[in-house]
């Protein structure tokens, strides 16, 4: 059986799951933008197609593929999949979900304790020999304990829920907003509050993003929500850059209504410096903590998402159903 995979070679072979029998199947790799017609002339005839979470698998690369029974995520996006041409054909397209929940949750909390002890700003006072005059500065102004904020979660899925495991010994009061509320047995678990939306923007002195972006969530932090925010709030995103109007975080960190951003995902990836989130004034340009979408690409977290894939892989070689199906079939 062949696959048709869209990722480094280096990578697949490193996280190959060696208590595996894989002998069956037949591996053809290129590189994330290699185009359509030299992917079909090479495997054309591949039942399955592994990709990079944010390669793009269009459905003219779908319908020129006869024998596809599978399209599976090396991540847990899949936004980047054509899911509804993949549908029409009765192809399986498939995600790790919950593979780099507890990565991305370190991620976030990591970015929230960033921003609010200045850990930017602190490393290069220190290097550059200032670091007394920033300490007597801050005393005066003032440092916020990440257990002293309201932390507002918007959605709350698998790395929301490892998020906010990780905040409640922190002593955090967190909330969390969804369409549909949870049962209260897993607000329990979790120690969380669900908040309407409109509020939670209002009262939390930390916004946490946590959604998939659809047509209503795409740029959803733009001027009105950030005019609703409580003054000096920060926004923190682990999810995807796409949820943000960057024009607007950039008016908010330099009107003073943000207190600042912690960015693990910014639009467009991969990203440019005239960006106008990244590209701020000097004087502003520490309100921002940068990561470069790193949150979920842990040894571990990619390890289990390689095992998964590949169990998928064998599912479809007998003839069974796999597992993590996000596309209805």
């Amino acid at each position: 059986m062949k696959i048709l995979i869209e990722g480094g070679k280096e990578r697949y072979n490193k996280l190959w799951p060696k208590d595996m029998d894989l002998s069956m199947f037949e591996t053809y790799f290129f590189e994330r933008g290699t185009s359509n017609a030299e992917k079909l002339a090479a495997a054309k005839d591949a039942e399955i197609v592994f990709a990079d979470a944010i390669s793009v698998v269009d459905r003219e690369l779908i319908e020129s593929m006869p024998n596809l029974k599978m399209i599976h995520s090396e991540g847990v996006a899949f936004n980047s999949f054509d899911v509804k041409a993949a549908a029409e054909r009765g192809i399986f397209v498939c995600n790790n979900k919950a593979c780099n929940a507890g990565a991305v949750a370190e991620q976030t909390v990591m970015l929230m304790l960033n921003v609010l002890r200045y850990g930017i700003i602190g490393d290069e006072m220190v290097r550059s020999g200032r670091q007394m005059a920033f300490k007597e500065e801050r005393m005066f102004k003032g440092i916020t304990e990440l257990g002293d904020c309201k932390v507002g979660l918007i959605g709350f899925g698998d790395i929301a829920k490892e998020t906010a495991k990780r905040l409640i010994p922190f002593g955090c009061k967190v909330y969390y907003n969804t369409p549909h509320r949870k049962d209260e047995k897993t607000e329990d678990e979790y120690g969380v509050t669900y908040m309407e939306r409109e509020e939670l923007i209002k009262e939390c002195d930390i916004i946490s993003l946590h959604t998939a972006v659809t047509e209503e969530t795409k740029n959803m932090v733009n001027d009105d929500f950030i005019s609703k925010m409580k003054d000096g709030a920060f926004i923190i995103n682990t999810a995807r850059g796409e949820l943000t109007d960057n024009e607007a975080l950039r008016r908010g960190i330099i009107s003073g209504k943000l207190g600042g951003v912690g960015l693990d995902t910014i639009y467009p990836e991969p990203n440019t410096p005239d960006n106008p989130i990244i590209d701020l004034p000097e004087e502003y340009k520490y309100k921002a903590v940068f990561a470069p979408h790193l949150g979920g690409i842990t040894t571990s977290s990619f390890r289990r998402a390689h095992k998964n894939m590949w169990e998928n892989a064998v599912r479809i070689y007998n003839g069974e159903r796999p597992v993590n199906i996000v596309n209805g079939i």
